[in-house]
């Protein structure tokens, strides 16, 4: 059946009435505007997100150690001296303990490389955001690949990932730490090149980051947990002599007091900074730095201590296994 086919214009010059065709109707229905904060609960299955060390801690990501503490070369992968698998998977059991009994929802990443034991320090792989995870690019070969499972297990749990570093950039979740909404501190090291550093800054900033804390980490020291870190909402700990100045007089002008830790050994062999704040105010640690400990408790800190001295012969304490998935917000 052939279809008769219609010019208008010819019908114009002709003199003939112009025929009544119908319109193409519109798409008749508009975006839905709101952000992914706004959207996280509806579609992504949880209220994900961080935006600072100390609120109150929700959920957290780790990784308890599997087959790849079994055998190995503990001076292949930079820990400190052998350890007892069994004695590490206990301790870190324990932490995990500590976190369910404070409130706090606790996800594994349970696919991993078995070449791979620095895949305890979960932190690395990850720096949350209001939005969803930044998945990190690590810097050791001995260590890169362990954030592909990461990836794969934040995924699986619906926490939107926002930005990947990506071509030549290094950065680990370590080198970055909230200090409020709009400010972050960022890191070069070892572990964090210019290109990390950038593609973080710009994507931070995307979320509503106005001001960036930059800060040099000294070489033999790896991460901004090694040497500073949050306690409450007005006090951060860190170790002086080793924190840039412009570091420590950002946070006096935003209001912080500061605790100095007494004791490099206590800093750089018991980890008396890398703790983790379950509120403003309370923190768990490793065993290993009594001296930190009593000036943080003469500040009003709470602190409760764990036996995790297996797990640090990695480099590596409480801070530095937890990732975290949500926080309260500011």
């Amino acid at each position: 059946m052939s279809k008769e086919i219609i010019n208008l214009d010819e019908c114009l010059a002709a003199g003939v009435p112009l025929p009544d065709i119908q319109a193409i109707d519109g798409e008749r229905w508009f975006p839905e505007e709101t952000t992914i904060e706004q959207d996280m609960t509806k579609y992504w299955g949880g209220d994900w997100g961080c935006s600072s060390e100390v609120n109150r801690l929700r959920a957290v990501l780790m990784h308890r150690p599997g087959a790849e503490l079994d055998n190995f070369d503990y001076r292949e992968v930079r820990f400190r001296a052998p350890v007892d698998p069994e004695k590490c998977r206990q301790q870190h059991d324990l932490l995990a303990d500590y976190y369910r009994s404070h409130g706090v929802e606790v996800y594994y990443v349970e696919d991993q490389r078995t070449d791979r034991p620095n895949a305890i320090f979960e932190r690395d792989h990850l720096f949350m955001t209001p939005e969803g995870a930044i998945i990190t690019r690590l810097a050791m070969p001995a260590r890169r690949g362990e954030e592909r499972y990461t990836a794969k297990r934040v995924a699986e749990l619906g926490v939107p990932i926002v930005k990947t570093i990506a071509g030549d950039g290094i950065f680990e979740g370590a080198n970055a730490a909230w200090v409020d909404r709009h400010t972050v501190i960022l890191s070069l090291s070892s572990r964090a090149n210019r290109s990390g550093y950038d593609q973080m800054e710009a994507e931070l900033r995307r979320q509503g980051v106005t001001e960036i804390i930059p800060m040099q980490i000294p070489y033999g020291h790896a991460h901004v947990d090694g040497l500073l870190n949050f306690a409450s909402n007005d006090t951060v700990v860190l170790h002086a002599c080793q924190v840039p100045y412009m570091v420590c007089d950002a946070l006096k002008k935003k209001g912080y007091r500061i605790i100095e830790t007494p004791s490099l050994t206590e800093t750089k062999y018991c980890y008396a900074t890398n703790f983790v704040a379950i509120e403003p105010g309370h923190v768990v640690m490793s065993v290993g730095a009594p001296r930190t400990v009593e000036l943080m408790e003469k500040a009003g800190i709470t602190v409760d201590v764990l036996d995790l001295s297996e797990l640090n012969k990695g480099r590596g304490s409480v801070h530095c296994m937890t990732a975290f998935l949500k926080r309260d917000p500011q």
